[in-house]
């Protein structure tokens, strides 16, 4: 199968945050090649039939960058694809998780979640995702009930289950990212059930975690409190440091929250719902 390919080279912050927002405007994949010279290469992948300027377009317009950027659309096969990700993506040790993809020989000692690149968002790589999976690595000893929302490809509920969770719930907007979550659970030997947020039924979970963007957490606000049982704890990400105030403040009538770490420009706000 082909795929368009929008390539595009700029510095790494704003390059992880268009990463974000390239998603959110409909690409099924984003990778971030090694910086070299202070730049970063990103490589956004699109189904045949998208329109990746637009796509572009509106994910600057999200993340407000304001200046220019060159980028170019070139076709390519989805093998070429997958192993220009394998080449870049390496396992990743938190505590007592290590995260690989199939190829990468696993230590001993260590609870294992394999998660292979592919057309949903997730492998560890990005510094969000390191702040969420260190939050659950710390928080979950094992009995929880877990919500994953904006699951991507399931490596925040998967290793929630693989630390001890007893009941795991994972959510996502995106078709491809449910059906990715429910494969990769699968490959990872653990019971877990991804839908979209429509087919979420009215269930009250211990631990949230929430790993999408800035606006979209504003948003959820209500959904997540609902869903929240009294003194459950929250975890958000996806956003910049300088965003972590104006995404608290949407939290402050239901949860006591803080920003609990920050890698490269990321923060991480957790808290409890009162």
């Amino acid at each position: 199968m082909a795929w368009l390919c929008l390539r595009l080279e700029l510095e790494p912050h704003a390059a992880e945050t268009l990463s974000e927002a390239l998603l959110e405007a409909g690409a099924q994949s984003v990778s971030l090649d090694t910086p070299e010279h202070g730049r970063v290469a990103l490589r956004a992948l699109f189904a045949e039939g998208d329109d990746p300027p637009q796509a572009l377009a509106e994910a600057r317009e999200r993340c407000a960058l304001s200046f220019d950027v060159s980028s170019s659309v070139e076709t390519v096969d989805e093998r070429d694809w997958v192993r220009a990700s394998q080449a870049q993506f390496s396992p990743l040790h938190v505590g007592r998780l290590w995260i690989g993809a199939s190829w990468h020989p696993a230590p001993d000692d260590v609870l294992i979640v394999r998660i292979d690149p592919g057309l949903a968002f997730g492998t560890g790589s990005h510094s969000t995702t390191r702040l969420m999976l260190r939050f659950a690595e710390h928080v979950i000893r094992g009995g929880e009930e877990v919500l994953d929302y904006g699951c991507g490809s399931g490596i925040l509920a998967i290793a929630a289950a693989k630390l001890g969770a007893r009941h795991v719930d994972a959510v996502d907007v995106d078709p491809v990212a449910v059906e990715v979550t429910q494969e990769n659970a699968r490959t990872n030997g653990v019971r877990l059930t991804a839908r979209l947020p429509e087919e979420q039924p009215p269930y009250r979970y211990d631990v949230l975690m929430a790993n999408i963007l800035a606006q979209p957490l504003i948003d959820l606000a209500p959904r997540l409190a609902a869903l929240a049982k009294p003194r459950a704890t929250v975890a958000l990400g996806g956003l910049l440091e300088s965003q972590a105030d104006e995404v608290a403040r949407a939290y402050a009538p239901e949860f006591d929250l803080r920003t609990e770490a920050t890698e490269e420009g990321w923060a991480l706000l957790s808290g409890r719902r009162r």
